[in-house]
C-alpha cells in the first residue's frame, strides 16, 4: 500500500476548531432561544389566567346587593392565580401591575407594579368600584428577566461572565363579565 504524500493529510484540531466551535455555538443558541420562547409563553399565559379569573369571578352575583361585595376578588388571589399558571417563574423576579380601564382614561387606578412574592400579601379587595361604577376592562401586565448565556458569545455585550437580560413583557386586557 501505497501512502498519501504529507501535503493531503489534514489536521484534526485545526478541523475540529472551523467546525466544532461555531456547530457548538449554533447548538446552544437554539437551546437559549428555545428557553426565552418557553419562558415568554409561560408569561403570557400566567397573565392571561389572572386577567380571565379576575373578569369572571362572581359570575351570576348581584355586587350591588350583596351586603359585602362577594364578588370581587383580592389581589392575593390573583397572584396566586399568576403564580400557579406560571410554572418556572420566579415570584420574587416576576414584577405585575394590575390597572382598570373605564371612559376616557384607560389606567385610572389599580394595583402598582410590584413583585408577585409582595402581591401574594396583598389582601386589597380588586377591582373595586360595584354597580355603575365598577371599570369596563381588567388589565393585567407582567414583566419578567430573560438572563440569556449567550453574552458570552458575543463580544462587546456586556461585562465579561455577566449574563444578558432581556426583559420578557405580556399584558391581557379583557372586559369584565361579572
Amino acid at each position: 500500500m501505497m501512502k498519501p504524500p504529507a501535503r493531503n493529510t489534514g489536521s484534526a484540531i485545526v478541523e475540529f476548531t472551523l467546525v466544532g466551535i461555531p456547530l457548538m455555538f449554533v447548538l446552544i443558541s437554539t437551546f437559549e432561544m428555545a428557553r426565552g420562547m418557553w419562558l415568554y409563553h409561560t408569561l403570557s399565559y400566567a397573565v392571561r389566567e389572572a386577567t380571565r379569573f379576575v373578569i369572571v369571578h362572581g359570575q351570576n352575583c348581584d355586587p350591588v346587593q350583596s351586603a359585602p361585595n362577594s364578588c370581587q376578588v383580592s389581589v392575593a388571589q390573583i397572584a396566586g392565580v399568576i403564580r400557579d399558571a406560571g410554572v418556572g417563574l420566579m415570584p420574587d423576579q416576576l414584577e405585575v401591575s394590575m390597572h382598570t380601564a373605564s371612559g376616557p382614561n384607560p389606567y385610572p387606578g389599580g394595583v402598582p407594579s410590584a413583585a408577585l412574592n409582595i402581591l401574594l400579601t396583598n389582601n386589597n379587595p380588586w377591582p373595586t368600584g360595584p354597580g355603575s361604577n365598577r371599570p369596563n376592562d381588567v388589565v393585567v401586565i407582567a414583566r419578567y428577566p430573560f438572563r440569556s448565556a449567550l453574552v458570552f458569545f458575543w463580544p462587546g455585550a456586556g461585562a465579561p461572565l455577566a449574563p444578558g437580560v432581556i426583559q420578557l413583557r405580556a399584558t391581557s386586557r379583557e372586559k369584565i363579565q361579572f
